[in-house]
């Protein structure tokens, strides 16, 4: 499987409570909802709809599969939130329990064995395995060199802090521009691969 990470970011590479104002207010983010103004369906929503139209299972961290477990099981009946509930999910965490697992067909990932897991699904024949939102574990799978894909939803805001998914290691990682394509707002979807993969 391949992984692929997909993120709504900040052109100051903030990827935090993109979706509202409730999401995600730790360090007293106060930005939550900042990419709704620069929304379309057709560039933005395309590409969500086009990375999920390739996933055969999503990957996620704690805090974002319990942002998505608490909305998407209610919004049954229209296409994108049937294949969100019906999908398989993993979510990477060291504090839920399976018994927490309420959102159908997801499968816990213990936080201590989490590399070598996620290691043993990619090695895995399938299709895409999809991460959204989950900076922390994006940052693991950047920083172990374990992300396929890269595709960067750029929105044109400057959000002044707030979480990223850029290791900040010291590792220096080239990276390929695979396509571009920009909005009439000004959003950039730019997808990358690692340099040098076919």
């Amino acid at each position: 499987m391949r992984i692929v990470i997909i993120e709504f970011m900040s052109l100051d590479g903030v990827v935090q409570a993109p979706g509202g104002p409730d999401e995600d207010t730790d360090g007293g983010f106060a930005h939550g909802g900042w990419t709704h103004p620069f929304f379309d369906n057709e560039v933005v929503g395309g590409a969500f709809a086009g990375t999920l139209g390739g996933a055969d299972a999503l990957l996620f961290g704690r805090r974002t599969w319990q942002s998505m477990a608490a909305a998407w099981p209610d919004r049954a009946g229209d296409p994108f939130a049937d294949q969100m509930n019906g999908i398989a999910k993993y979510v990477v965490s060291s504090t839920l329990h399976a018994g927490d697992l309420t959102w159908n067909n997801s499968t816990l990932i213990p936080g201590n064995e989490a590399v070598a897991r996620i290691e043993a699904l990619r090695a895995a024949d399938g299709g895409d395995l999809v991460v959204m939102g989950s900076p922390t574990l994006v940052r693991t799978l950047l920083q172990d060199g374990l992300a396929d894909e890269l595709r960067l939803i750029v929105m044109p805001v400057l959000l002044g802090g707030g979480k990223r998914i850029f290791p900040e290691d010291g590792g220096q990682q080239t990276l390929e521009l695979v396509s571009a394509v920009t909005s009439d707002a000004g959003v950039q979807v730019c997808v990358y691969k690692p340099a040098g993969e076919a």
